[in-house]
């Protein structure tokens, strides 16, 4: 065949095979629960099956599933499967499914206003939709970040140009006072990077001891951090706390730490990645009770809301520290005679950003926040009834207890090898899939429901797994 034979994907065939693609891609999800939850290979075992050359002519798609079959499949960890009750869900309901295709097939850039005033426009929108859904106070505003750890980014960047009254950006760090910025041991990894990127530097993320069954920041050790920190001439910039902190769930005690972080003029973020989607259920809100003196919060609704990743909510009290530290404006990205409208990539480190309101817009859409609730609930239900029928059991420890549908246990007496040993029978089995975690410095297996697939009958097979991996 010639370059000229080469067969061209014309929009009639775009149809066709569209449609292939949306009939396989319901096959695959009917069919999860038959697969095994992890891929059962070794390193280097997909990319043997491909050719270590690229095709030097074009032979069309026709065939492609077959090979998505024969080569892909078998090296998936199937995140969407009801039985993943690792790390957090990345769920990806039909909906938003559906919305990332529209999104694909119109292509917006939606770095401005004038580049997709509809996608501008729709995704100041449904945030709001969503923050009333949480319970923020009117006056919050949203932008979607990709990831949580872009939004804590965003945040630090904040807190060390506001701490060196907007000069960093223009002059550099160097010959400045050390920026210092707070949080407990329980934050997640994202907030380290940010503080490496950010060019603050890993020795100035002070960790603020925790106390109590939430594993709570303790309020008077932050205040008093600072002041020892203010005498030895640093200069403290601000406080991240967590809602549903990734290893155990933890939960600062939002009134004290963000009073704290006012009182001493400090920025202030607060991470609930996973936990924030909960907060639709007013019966959870207690978790972030004080959530309205924040400077700065981010969620995950591709975790938990059933809104495909990439999708983070981040919401400001003010947006106008964020844009000050971010926003660059070459003439070329002007737009001029018009007023009354946001540039998105202003509040976000990418210029560079994709029609992302479509997800929720479609989720909310179909599900309403009432259908959004159940599921939320009903994970909560079931992971802590597992939770009580496993210390019901002589032969495991219920570690740390639920915050919402996360605990931590690990079996009576067993060291680290027995546990990482113990992990890796469960997980090699392949009926379900968990994750190790460290905390009160032993190894701990961490349990999560999360799974929009999931069903009260995987949770229940989960404790028949786990309680026949101990014998």
């Amino acid at each position: 065949m010639s370059a000229d034979d080469t067969p061209r994907l014309d929009w009639d065939s775009f149809a066709r095979q569209g449609a292939e693609i949306a009939a396989w891609g319901a096959r695959y999800h009917q069919t999860l629960s038959e697969r095994p939850v992890r891929a059962p290979l070794t390193p280097g075992a997909v990319a043997a099956r491909f050719d270590a050359h690229p095709p030097e002519i074009g032979e069309g798609l026709d065939g492609i599933l077959s090979e998505i079959d024969d080569k892909i499949m078998p090296g998936l960890t199937h995140w969407q499967h009801p039985r993943f009750f690792a790390y957090f869900p990345a769920n990806a309901t039909p909906p938003s499914m559906l919305a990332d295709f529209v999104a694909a097939i119109l292509a917006q850039q939606c770095m401005l206003w004038q580049t997709s005033p509809a996608g501008t426009e729709l995704e100041t929108r449904v945030l709001d939709w969503l923050r009333q859904g949480l319970g923020l106070p009117e006056g919050f505003q949203g932008v979607i970040q990709d990831s949580a750890s872009s939004a804590t980014l965003a945040a630090v960047l904040v807190m060390r140009e506001r701490a060196l009254e907007w000069a960093g950006n223009r002059r550099g760090l160097a010959g400045r006072p050390q920026v210092r910025v707070y949080a407990s041991d329980e934050v997640h990894s994202s907030v380290d990077r940010a503080i490496w990127v950010a060019g603050i530097g890993a020795e100035n993320l002070v960790r603020i001891p925790t106390q109590g069954p939430l594993r709570a920041m303790d309020p008077d050790a932050l205040r008093a951090q600072i002041a020892a920190d203010r005498a030895a001439g640093f200069l403290p910039a601000g406080v991240v706390a967590c809602v549903g902190g990734t290893g155990t769930g933890a939960c600062d005690d939002l009134k004290a730490v963000l009073g704290v972080a006012r009182d001493e003029g400090l920025y202030s973020h607060v991470d609930a990645a996973w936990a924030g989607a909960a907060m639709i259920c007013p019966e959870f809100r207690t978790l972030w009770a004080g959530i309205e003196a924040a400077d700065s919060v981010v969620l995950n609704p591709h975790k938990w809301m059933g809104v495909q990743f990439d999708f983070s909510a981040h919401y400001l009290r003010d947006p106008e520290p964020l844009v000050k530290t971010l926003a660059i404006q070459p003439e070329y990205l002007r737009t001029h005679g018009k007023d009354g409208f946001v540039n998105h990539s202003e509040w976000s480190v990418p210029l560079g950003r994709r029609f992302r309101a479509l997800k929720l817009w479609f989720v909310l859409k179909a599900y309403g926040l009432a259908g959004l609730r159940a599921v939320i609930r009903d994970h909560v239900r079931w992971s802590q009834a597992l939770a009580e029928t496993l210390r019901a059991d002589p032969r495991f420890e219920i570690v740390t207890d639920p915050v919402l549908s996360l605990f931590t246990f690990a079996l009576k007496e067993a060291d680290d090898a027995a546990m990482i040993d113990y992990v890796n029978r469960v997980n090699d089995d392949g009926r379900i899939y968990v994750t190790q975690g460290r905390t009160g410095g032993r190894i701990v297996v961490r349990f999560q429901v999360g799974s929009f697939a999931c069903t009260e009958a995987d949770v229940r097979l989960a404790g028949e797994v786990l309680r026949e991996m101990a014998r």
